[in-house]
């Protein structure tokens, strides 16, 4: 076999070289387009959370308005209609991953999922939620508002 000419062997590393080159223009390319698919996945996380905070209150006021319903609208059409209307609002947040925090009486006070604005001094060995005041919510595992809560604690020794 004819050894190879300078010039064969510089065609050789030359073809090396720009192989290499290729290869990592492809892997920055495919580095660059997941990325730009992260960012646009956060972009749209965020965009539905400020959407989602708006309506926050709205939910609560409502929620208020079927909490304090005298007892003569409960067979009202309008006042169940209200109550509908909150249930298919709910609904739909759920579908866009929106989940709302436990903080019934007696859950386990958690500091990352709840707010505690009022603080009860009570017999026991840890701090439990006494009453929500205020709901908190979750959208896909992240607190969007933590739930405002009573706490009881407790006394000190």
């Amino acid at each position: 076999m004819a050894k190879p000419s300078k010039k064969e062997e510089e065609l050789q590393v030359r073809l090396t070289e720009l192989t290499a080159d290729l290869q990592r223009q492809r892997a920055d390319f495919e580095n660059y387009r997941k990325r730009v698919d992260t960012e646009k996945a956060q972009l749209s996380d965020m965009a539905k959370a400020a959407t989602i905070m708006k309506l926050l209150p709205v939910i609560d006021t409502i929620e208020r308005a079927i909490a304090h319903a005298p007892a003569e609208l409960a067979d009202d059409p309008w006042a169940k209609g209200v109550t509908s209307l909150t249930k298919n609002l709910e609904k739909s947040l759920q579908d866009l991953g929106l989940s709302r925090i436990q903080a019934t009486p007696g859950t386990s006070f958690d500091p990352s999922l709840h707010e505690a604005v009022i603080m009860d001094e009570t017999e026991g060995d840890k701090q439990v939620v006494a009453e929500e005041l205020r709901a908190g919510y979750t959208l896909s595992g992240h607190v969007v508002r933590p739930s405002m809560v009573k706490v009881t604690h407790a006394k000190e020794q």
